[in-house]
Order: C-alpha cells, then structure tokens, then sequence
C-alpha cells in the first residue's frame, strides 16, 4: 500500500476527527506526492511512518508560537528566524519534492482581513463563513471570534490544513476545515450550507490562480454573497469592480516584502 492509499484510508478517518474534512479524492496527486517525499525525509521507513503525527510534528518542530504584528490577540505556529523554515527557500523545498510553506508565514491580506473583521464584528455576526486558502489560518479565527456563526476554512496543502487545526486549538477557535479545491463549488447565501461572507486573503500573486478564483468569487458575488478580499497590492488583483472598504498599514519583513510596511486595502468584489 504506498502512501496515497494511507492517507485516503487510515489518515482520513484521524483528521476527520480533529475536523478536517478530505474529499473522495485528492484535488491533484502533486500535492499527496509532496506530503509523502516529506514523511519519506522524516521518516526512511515509511511502513513506520505515522501521517498525522509527522504533520503535527513538521508544523510544530519548524515554526514557534508567535503572533502577526497587525492581529497581536491571535497565536500562530509562524516561522521566525530561529527556525529551520524560515531558510527554506522555495527552489530548496521544489527539488526535496515539497510544497511552499506559504501556511507558516501570515501575509498582509490575511492579517488585514483579521483585523478588519475583530474592529468591525457585525460584518460576520451570526454568519457563515468561507475563508478561501485559508493558510495559517488567521482570518478563519478572527472571524469566529468577532462572532460568526460558522466558519470553514479552505486549502489544498495537508501541512496546511495540519496548521490550521494546530492554530485553532491554540487560540479555541471552532474552524472546519476542508482540504479540498473549491473553486467552482456553487453556494446559495441563504440556505442552511451556504456561505454569506467569502474571505480572500493575499490571493492575487500568480496570475492563473487568481484569475481563475476571481471568476467564481464574481459569480457567488451575483448569487448575493458578501466577498472581501484583503490585498497588499499584488499583481494581478482585479483592476475593475472593487469597492475599497478600509487600508491597514501592516508590519513587514524584508526576508518576505519589499518595504517594512505594506499598505493594504479590504476590497469587497463586486459581480
């Protein structure tokens, strides 16, 4: 039985218990191969490896507890520069077969999303909440702690969504979690399923991503769902129907950005 087979089998069954959802199957194998090159490093004998506990133990012995400059009442498993990660160079981790650790680090988007959802509670009161590739999470726990309802949190990455559990027990936030693409997943903000307020946080740096997420958030914007979009300025955010809410000014890292602060705007996307 090799590694896939594993975690579609014995691994779904733990993680469902610690609420992250896995689908049928895997949205690209790519992201399972990487999970497994990752156990195989850890651990030579992979009759011995253990999923979830080489997850937990990656995303706890590479980052410490810390929080984001912007959303101080939140902890995080973050990198720092006293972590291995934090040296991990993208090119690095793609020749050791493993995704980036964009989870371990929490992005301007993110943070002013958090921040603007802990100042202005009652945009999530009550609500359901999709935090769409969620990452460390921060939106998703600021969100239920400003009061809403529910909240799910989205990512294709199972490091991710091993850190996104790890950040909401640190913090007794209540989050599902999906591990699954939801991109063209339809939603009817008035049914007991559905989503009134759909989060993005630092989307829009590659270009076939965000052009492909910006279509469906338009299309659940129609369908009458508030969709916010936190954004540091990146490349290829949408150029047109954007309603500009509020800026944050965020505390940067030159290891990560190219200034010390990064202004960052809540957009809501318009149909």
């Amino acid at each position: 039985m090799d590694w896939v087979d594993r975690f579609r089998g014995r691994y779904r069954g733990e993680l469902a218990r610690r609420g992250i959802r896995i689908p049928p199957a895997l949205p690209g194998e790519a992201t399972a191969e990487a999970a497994g090159a990752l156990l195989a490093l850890r651990r030579p004998d992979p009759e011995d490896a253990r999923p979830l506990d080489s997850f937990e133990a990656f995303v706890i012995e590479n980052t410490a507890v810390s929080t984001a400059p912007l959303v101080p009442e939140i902890k995080l498993h973050l990198a720092t520069e006293l972590t291995p990660l934090w040296e991990a160079t993208e090119a690095t981790l793609a020749e050791k077969g493993l995704p980036p650790p964009f989870w371990a680090f929490s992005w301007p988007g993110g943070q002013a999303l958090a921040r603007f959802m802990l100042d202005q509670p009652e945009i999530v009161r009550g609500k359901r909440v999709l935090d769409f590739a969620a990452g460390c999470g921060i939106a998703s726990i600021a969100a239920r702690m400003a009061g809403a309802g529910a909240v799910v949190a989205t990512e294709i990455d199972p490091f991710a969504a091993v850190a996104l559990a790890l950040n909401g027990w640190l913090n007794q936030a209540d989050v599902e979690i999906w591990l699954q693409d939801v991109i063209g997943q339809a939603n009817d903000p008035a049914s007991a399923d559905g989503f009134a307020v759909i989060l993005a946080g630092d989307m829009c740096y590659e270009r076939p991503l965000a052009e492909r997420m910006t279509a469906w958030l338009r299309t659940l914007a129609a369908g009458g769902a508030l969709v916010l979009m936190g954004d540091p300025g990146r490349s290829y955010l949408p150029k047109e129907r954007l309603e500009s809410l509020t800026t944050f000014s965020v505390p940067t890292t030159l290891e990560l950005e190219s200034s010390t602060r990064q202004e960052t705007r809540i957009w809501r996307l318009l149909p």
